[in-house]
């Protein structure tokens, strides 16, 4: 007898309907499966013959036959377990068939028949809502995740059994009601309060989460540009629904620990070691695999000591960074994977540290000093919106009694600004100023006359490339967003240019 249920698999972060037909006929006793399965897919004969006979049903002694189609994509992973179980037991008369035709399977199988949480739960249930598909049969721990996309019932299963008398009507399973609270855990970090001197910084720093501008910060050691960059978290602003949704997928394909009742609340904050590899930064691997850039996406991603990093490394960030997006090809398939970081850098500004510094002298030759700032090439550098210098902190600002803005405080205003970029790029699936393109800086960067000229000048004698051109008027109008005002003043215009000068 032949047997077809429906199931999934995920590339990249991408979920692909697949048809399990199973066929169970006279002959030989064998299990065999077809259709471009993995090595993880090939051991599931082993895992549904035991997880069949511990829940108390009968395994056929007759020739089993698994396709998985279309066979022209790779099938990856342990989540054909549960639905090759089903249609075992479908094509055995064991289970009904009513029910499965508008449902999808998913889940992996222990031993004892136990349905085990997998990666990628989020990507199969937007597979299955394309479909139209009216069911999603998941496992109990993956669930909550699943139930995001709405419009579609998922049930959660338990184990094998649990399922099948479900199907025969013995058992209730009530469909899982999605949690959409975007009530955010308590944030980490360092609260800026708790961060002396370094005003100008902080508002560097305010104006980057207002705009989700990257920013580069260029100080000797000990002057805490460590810990302002780990202190952003908490003057980010609240992620949307929709945010959390694209940040939820992108992890559920790659880790369980972060996933808090099905939905990523937090926007992420990536700070990877120096020895990072390139397939561990950008993505890739045998099995393209999101890298550091795409688990940051609508969060930050802090480069310290950015040139102790590889040159071939931070060359490929020049794509994420200007497009929002990696391309990872292979040869059968392409995946793309969403990078829309804010990007936070530290570094000195020479090996010692202490070039530039007033109170230690710097140790480091010319050509030593050259050669440290070679990792950094001119388009990399082109592509971050924010350069600021982050001095040595004097005793008396250490000492000083008075304490200033806290976290909070801080991201109230950030999230002013970014509640009028919202209504700003409304339904364009853009969130903030820094993604914006050619034609929307044009349409949303009107200069005063004043402005115009300031930076008209400052593009002459500075000799700006026209990336440069639009990254200054982008960080502007998040300027004039914090300042709530709807015309980029000569005022805006002169901070931004001020970002735009560098230290290097």
């Amino acid at each position: 007898m032949l047997a077809i249920v429906n199931g999934c698999t995920v590339l990249g972060i991408d979920g692909f309907t697949v048809k399990v037909e199973v066929d169970v006929a006279n002959g030989l006793p064998g299990f065999d499966i077809v259709g471009l399965p993995d090595t993880a897919v090939k051991e599931a004969r082993e895992r549904v013959k035991s997880a069949i006979k511990n829940s108390g049903f009968n395994f056929p002694d007759n020739k089993i036959t698994v396709n998985l189609a279309p066979a022209d994509i790779k099938k990856e992973g342990p989540l054909f377990d549960l639905p090759i179980a089903i249609g075992i037991l479908v094509a055995t008369s064991q289970c009904p068939l009513e029910g499965l035709k508008q449902s999808m399977i998913i889940g992996e199988l222990s031993l004892n028949g136990e349905v085990r949480a997998i990666k990628g739960m989020l990507s199969a249930a937007i597979a299955s809502h394309k479909q139209k598909f009216k069911y999603l049969y998941a496992p109990i721990k993956s669930a909550p995740e699943a139930a995001l996309i709405r419009d579609l019932k998922v049930y959660p299963v338990e184990n094998l059994r649990h399922l099948v008398e479900f199907l025969h009507n013995k058992v209730v399973i009530e469909p899982v009601i999605p949690n959409e609270n975007m009530e955010q855990s308590n944030l980490a970090g360092v609260d800026f309060s708790n961060i002396q001197g370094q005003k100008h910084v902080k508002r560097a720093l305010e104006i980057a989460a207002a705009g989700g501008h990257n920013i580069l910060m260029i100080g000797p050691p000990g002057s805490g540009k460590t810990l302002l960059a780990r202190s952003m978290p908490g003057i980010l602003p609240q992620m949307s629904f929709d945010e959390a949704l694209e940040v939820t997928r992108i992890h559920s394909v790659t880790e369980y620990s972060s996933l808090d009742n099905g939905l990523v609340r937090t926007r992420p904050f990536r700070a990877p070691h120096h020895s990072i590899s390139f397939a561990g930064l950008i993505g890739g691997g045998h099995v393209p695999r999101p890298g550091e850039v795409s688990m940051a996406h609508h969060g930050v991603l802090f480069l310290d000591e950015l040139p102790e990093f590889s040159r071939h490394t931070l060359e490929h960030l020049r794509q994420p960074l200007e497009d929002g997006f990696v391309t990872i090809s292979r040869a059968r398939y392409s995946c793309i994977f969403p990078a829309q970081f804010m990007l936070v850098a530290s570094m000195n500004p020479c090996p010692c540290g202490y070039y530039g510094d007033n109170e230690k002298e710097c140790t480091c030759s010319a050509s030593q000093i050259r050669k440290y700032l070679q990792k950094l090439s001119g388009p990399l550098l082109d592509r971050i919106d924010i350069h600021i210098n982050v001095p040595r902190v004097t005793y008396q600002q250490l000492t000083a009694k008075a304490k200033s803005e806290n976290s909070s405080t801080i991201r109230e205003r950030v999230e002013a600004a970014r509640a009028i970029q919202l209504k700003r790029f409304n339904s364009k699936k853009i969130y903030c100023n820094s993604a914006m393109n050619r034609t929307l800086v044009k349409n949303h960067c009107k200069l005063s006359n004043l402005a115009q000229t300031l930076l008209q000048q400052a593009f002459e004698k500075l000799k700006f490339s026209a990336r440069a051109y639009d990254r200054i008027l982008k960080v502007a109008r998040t300027i004039a967003d914090l300042d709530n005002s709807d015309q980029i003043t000569e005022k805006h215009i002169g901070e931004a240019i001020q970002y735009r000068q560098g230290v290097l």
